[in-house]
């Protein structure tokens, strides 16, 4: 009964992980810079099963590409002389979808602790009413 515990919330500290990249992600997705420093780089976790027992754990946030992409906005503050800015390359769609499975694999996690908390105390009402 324990074991289902301790996988569910496993799982749902990595999903809970991949939420707080996305999130920067997605805060960080309109971040202009100069064309001489690097962009804001995309988070990615990495999870992996832990072994020899049930679950997970997220074992690095990578970064992506400080090389973003480069932008002609010559009214911006950050311009270069070319008039050129650099961006993050973070698509918003696909941050959109992680968002949603990110959210949905942590409800998840959260109902399975929440339903096998309720089995087990089910399971101590039995022991008292014998």
């Amino acid at each position: 009964m324990f074991n289902i515990i301790d996988t569910a919330a496993s799982g749902a500290s990595v999903h809970r992980k991949w939420l707080d990249a996305v999130s920067d992600n997605m805060a960080n997705i309109n971040d202009a810079t100069s064309t001489s420093g690097p962009a804001f780089q995309e988070r990615f976790v990495v999870a992996k099963e832990l072994p020899g027992h049930n679950g997970s754990v997220v074992t690095e946030v990578k970064s992506g590409d400080a090389q973003g992409r480069t932008v002609y906005e010559p009214t911006n503050p950050l311009a270069d002389a070319q008039g050129y800015v650099r961006y993050p390359d973070i698509n918003l769609s696909d941050q959109m979808g992680y968002l949603i499975m990110a959210q949905r694999g942590y409800q998840a996690n959260l109902a399975v602790v929440d339903r096998a908390t309720s089995a087990y105390q089910a399971a101590l009402q039995l022991g008292k009413n014998a």
